[in-house]
């Protein structure tokens, strides 16, 4: 294996979005690091089960209702 050519892994500190941490290794950051998370398993919705809404965003999907209203689906 050559020398000097692979990264840094080292321990950093993993803030979940309600608060709990935990400590893991990784190339991310410098020791000692915080990685502050915006989402992760306990609040997105492909792990809690997806009961949130689909947001429309500028009446996207109301306009594809309205457009495909007639066509009997």
């Amino acid at each position: 294996m050559k020398k000097d050519i692979h990264p840094n892994y080292h321990t950093v500190t993993v803030k979940m979005t309600d608060g709990t941490e935990f400590q893991t290794r990784t190339t991310w950051g410098k020791e000692g690091d915080t990685l502050t998370l915006d989402i992760d398993p306990t609040v997105h919705p492909a792990w809690t089960g997806g009961s949130s809404r689909l947001m429309d965003q500028g009446g996207r999907v109301s306009r594809f209702k309205k457009k495909y209203e007639g066509l009997g689906f």
